[in-house]
């Protein structure tokens, strides 16, 4: 830099010293210094975009290599800067905007380097953000034709084949991967879902236990919470580490560079409680089968009943009614995590619930960044969101004494419920249909299971073979999610000695006519270590009974919590062995299942109104026992 100044020398050598020894903040601050007396020096705006890049600053950092670019439009080492760093910042913020600019950036800079690997590689990654998986599909393909020995970009491959419906073909991208670098754990653990997905048992257990050493010993492997609920073996206390690896991976750095959205609020005597529900779910979604009454149950005189939806807008008749039953409904897709916060402050809410979790599509970053004095986990991911930065991630769970008879298993302090799960009493329900019409025999007593493929485990699909074993006249009729499970499952009952045609594959309908042809089926034998949820409402509430195992984490206790309060515990089995004797036992005693108090409709699992009641006493402990000063930083 050709500068005399005195000064200035100075604070160039004292930044240059802070970088050298790793003070990347104070050499930041520095070179800020100096860009206030050298305004149009491009060196320290490189140096500070640098520096605020590797300080997951990319929204800074993105400033400072635009102003580059604007002094230099010919520069692809600016231009791919700046790519990085809208990238990042769409991955930190989940900006659409973001992955928009970063689209643009890394097309305009491939015009230059077509054959840079690097380049379609995060084009195809910000193609994935923006749902345009088939564009993702065809960048990330040219990315490994330009680099084949990249096994994150295999990875990302799997990722987007998955969603696009091959699952076939993302094992093999996922098993490419881990070839390649068998330390991409993420890889291990996508790879380890859509086996389960695909019901291919094979090397699971091995694998299973991989994960869960990497859980409990590597805490910057990226495992998902969501997949590892599903785990057999998998203990809470893991499920808890789990969770709590996977926010410090994701917030740590942002929560730390972003104490300015924390509320600034006082609590004052109000009229109305305002109760915030987020959510990417408020669509034709099972959620809405769960949450919709209660909304509208609400008592308006004494709270305010907020929605902050980022999710899809599907114009549905399910989607219009929640529209309608909240006070306020925010489409928050277009704002990224700060903007989302600052909103939800605006709007002054007191207690936020979020309803989606560590699911795929969430943005659990809102709640992270604390954008109201109390926030609650429940519903959307059936497990504890575990501690960021050593601080419990939310300050609350809604539970009830059957899904989580030990409070140490959550990071968040219980808030107890008659019942965990609320339900819609006003499910659509469809035309009636025949046996016939479902490829069912006319004779024959039906077991069901309408849960997702990946819930189906080894040891539960042998207890399902024994089952029908010792129930001739029987057959099992299971949900047609993909081909590759279909075959796998009727491969497995074959070499089990159950022909594969007492297996009958449901296809998937609309949720009308899902619910409608529940009235064909005798029994729901229900899964472990995943329970069923939803379907397990769904079930009661065409009069089905349920069949569970008692598991030892939540996902496995909420179908025993759901017959407990419909006032069934006898459809509660402590074992596996429990379990299998009663299938057979109401198999062969079909009469025996029209003993059982089948209320149904009329169950207070049914009841919204109690529910709203019930759920809106806690809101009001907890709001009356808040110390507003212990939530500020």
């Amino acid at each position: 830099m050709q500068d005399t100044n005195r000064d200035s020398n100075q604070l160039l050598n004292q930044a240059q010293q802070a970088e050298l020894q790793g003070n990347n903040h104070e050499a930041l601050q520095i070179y800020q210094q100096l860009l206030l007396l050298h305004p149009t020096e491009l060196g320290l705006h490189a140096r500070c975009g640098n520096l605020c890049a590797q300080l997951a600053r990319f929204e800074e950092a993105a400033g400072y290599f635009r102003r580059l670019l604007q002094a230099n439009k010919k520069s692809d080492d600016t231009r791919n800067a700046l790519c990085y760093c809208l990238a990042a910042l769409g991955n930190q913020a989940h900006s659409n905007s973001n992955y928009l600019q970063a689209e643009a950036c890394f097309e305009e800079v491939i015009q230059h380097q077509p054959g840079n690997a690097a380049y379609w590689y995060n084009l195809g990654n910000a193609q994935r953000e923006l749902g345009k998986p088939q564009a993702a599909l065809e960048s990330l393909r040219l990315s490994i034709k330009f680099d084949p020995n990249d096994a994150d970009a295999h990875n990302n491959l799997g990722n987007v084949q998955r969603e696009l419906g091959r699952l076939d073909a993302a094992i093999a991208s996922y098993e490419r991967a881990l070839q390649i670098n068998p330390n991409l754990h993420h890889a291990l653990a996508h790879l380890v879902h859509q086996k389960q997905h695909i019901c291919d048992w094979t090397d699971l257990d091995v694998q299973i236990t991989e994960i869960r050493r990497l859980v409990r010993e590597e805490p910057s492997a990226q495992i998902s919470p969501f997949a590892f609920l599903a785990l057999s073996g998998a203990t809470a206390s893991e499920q808890k580490q789990c969770a709590s690896n996977w926010a410090n991976n994701l917030f740590g750095h942002m929560i730390e560079n972003s104490a300015q959205t924390a509320p600034n609020k006082t609590k004052n005597a109000k009229e109305k409680i305002n109760i915030g529900y987020l959510s990417a779910d408020f669509r034709l979604h099972p959620l809405a089968f769960l949450i919709t009454e209660l909304i509208e149950k609400h008592d308006r005189n004494k709270f305010k009943v907020v929605a902050y939806s980022y999710g899809a807008v599907d114009n549905t008749p399910t989607r219009k009614r929640l529209v309608k039953a909240f006070d306020q409904f925010n489409d928050i897709r277009s704002l990224n995590d700060i903007q989302a916060v600052q909103k939800i402050q605006q709007d002054d809410i007191d207690i936020l619930v979020d309803l989606t979790g560590f699911t795929q599509t969430s943005r659990t970053g809102i709640v992270a960044l604390k954008p109201a004095p109390i926030s609650i986990n429940w519903l959307g991911y059936a497990g504890t969101m575990g501690y960021l930065n050593n601080k419990p991630l939310f300050d609350y769970i809604f539970a009830d004494h059957i899904i989580a008879p030990n409070p140490d298993d959550f990071s968040e302090q219980l808030l107890y419920l008659p019942c965990y799960q609320p339900n819609d009493s006003q499910r659509p329900i469809g035309k009636n249909t025949t046996k016939v019409e479902n490829n069912l025999p006319a004779d024959v007593f039906v077991f069901c299971c309408f849960n997702q493929t990946f819930k189906i485990t080894a040891a539960i699909f042998s207890a399902w073979m024994r089952i029908l074993e010792h129930a001739p006249n029987s057959v099992l009729w299971l949900l047609d999610c993909n081909p590759w499970a279909k075959s796998n499952l009727q491969r497995e009952a074959e070499n089990a000695g159950v022909a594969a045609e007492r297996i009958i594959f449901a296809p998937r309908v609309p949720i009308t006519e899902h619910l409608a042809r529940h009235v064909h089926a005798n029994l729901f034998l229900d899964t472990l270590p995943y329970n069923a949820h939803t379907t397990a409402s769904d079930a009661l509430f065409m009069g089905v009974p349920v069949l569970t195992i008692l598991g030892n984490t939540l996902a496995s206790r909420v179908a025993a919590s759901l017959l407990t309060r419909a006032g069934l515990p006898e459809l509660i089995a402590n074992n596996l062995q429990d379990y299998e004797q009663k299938a057979v036992f109401f198999a062969q005693h079909p009469e025996k299942l029209n003993e059982l108090n089948l209320a149904n409709k009329k169950s207070p699992l049914f009841d919204a109104s109690q529910f709203a009641r019930d759920i809106e006493q806690q809101y009001l402990n907890i709001w009356g026992k808040l110390d507003i000063s212990t939530k500020l930083p």
